[in-house]
């Protein structure tokens, strides 16, 4: 027991350092389906510049992307497969 006892600290701060270096990098494999093209999109920073450019062509607010109404995402995916791989 007082084994277990010793090991549990290092053990605990061991973890809370290793979790968020795991956890980082979210960004990247983050992954939205698209249900009108029957695809899936990652979410990275290309994709992030697109989604960009497309609020600002449009002149919306920022908004995050899982935060827009089903219409507004839909308009992105179509706009995003009229102009693949430019961003």
């Amino acid at each position: 027991m007082i084994r277990i006892a010793r090991l549990a600290g290092p053990l605990v701060l061991s973890v809370a350092l290793v979790v968020p270096l795991l956890t980082t990098g979210c960004y990247e494999r983050t992954r939205y389906y698209d249900e009108y093209h029957s695809d899936y999109h990652y979410w990275n920073d290309g994709e992030g510049r697109a989604y960009r450019f497309w609020i600002g062509d449009r002149h919306y607010g920022y908004v995050e992307y899982n935060h827009l109404d089903r219409d507004h995402q839909r308009e992105y995916w179509n706009w995003r497969h009229d102009h693949p791989g430019r961003y």
